[in-house]
């Protein structure tokens, strides 16, 4: 599909299907003050676009399971793309890391882990320092409570700088 421009009321159609995943045709209407069928129309093309891609449920973890929240950063030896490479697929194949960033600066990457208990989390990070992936240094930081977590505001990051 050919690349558009967001105009204000796909950010707001955006913005209601981020906070609320999936709603009726109606409901969605009513939060972004469009009709239903052009409303609906819109959200097809966002979809057809990429601009959607997928639909997720936020699950009370803390209400089902006990487990253990670990920031880690990591710091690789050598810096070249095959290191970020291999790195990066091992990476993938785990589970307990639920989230992964490469950064610049400091460290080349933060790691959010999920493990059933720290005993499990600590056999994961002895697995990463045994396999190859050429890992300098890593910092853990064990969470003690989210303080919050929440998408962007997708309205303010469209809506420019402040004058």
């Amino acid at each position: 599909m050919k690349n558009f421009a967001l105009d204000a009321t796909d950010i707001r159609i955006l913005s209601a299907v981020q906070k609320n995943g999936q709603l009726s045709k109606t409901k969605l209407a009513e939060m972004v003050n469009l009709s239903p069928t052009p409303c609906w129309t819109r959200l097809d093309r966002l979809k057809k676009a990429g601009f959607i891609c997928g639909h997720h449920t936020e699950i009370a973890l803390d209400r089902i399971a006990n487990f253990s929240k670990v920031i880690v950063t990591i710091s690789l030896t050598n810096h070249r793309k095959s290191d970020f490479e291999r790195f990066e697929a091992h990476i993938h194949k785990l589970d307990d890391v639920v989230e992964c960033i490469a950064t610049g600066g400091g460290m080349d990457y933060v790691m959010k882990v999920i493990s059933p208990n720290l005993t499990a989390f600590q056999d994961l990070m002895e697995t990463l320092l045994a396999s190859d992936l050429h890992i300098d240094r890593y910092i853990t930081y064990i969470v003690t409570r989210e303080v919050k977590s929440s998408p962007p505001n997708l309205e303010r990051l469209f809506s420019g700088p402040k004058k």
